[in-house]
């Protein structure tokens, strides 16, 4: 499986972006899939989680209301959309694969990587 990452950029506290994550080399719609940040700094941390179909997702307490995660499987694209980014959001973010159909919750199963792609927010 192949991830490619884009979307991220430099942004003002309070504004929003769309990371988008492009898929190729196995059947997008048989895994989860789930987005991921490192913090300058700091390890790895989850973000976002969503099962094969979208119709179940999951959250980090720090992004739940802000941030939507959503997959068009027609696309063989999974998103990240987030508004009301504060500096704390600043970070590189991934998208990963699960090995199975289900919702991530955490790094667990998750088989597959992206590059991941910087996300700036400027207080």
């Amino acid at each position: 499986v192949q991830l490619q990452a884009s979307g991220g950029g430099l942004v003002q506290a309070g504004g929003s972006l769309r990371l988008s994550c492009a898929a190729s080399g196995r059947t997008f719609s048989s895994y989860g899939m789930g987005w991921f940040r490192q913090p300058p700094g700091k390890e790895r941390e989850f973000v976002a989680g969503i099962n094969w179909s979208g119709g179940i997702t999951y959250y980090a307490d720090s992004v739940k209301g802000r941030f939507t995660i959503s997959r068009d499987n027609a696309r063989n694209t999974m998103y990240l959309q987030m508004n009301s980014l504060n500096p704390e959001d600043t970070a590189v973010y991934y998208c990963a694969t699960h090995r199975t159909i289900l919702t991530p919750r955490n790094s667990d199963g998750m088989d597959y990587w992206g590059k991941g792609t910087q996300v700036t927010v400027s207080s």
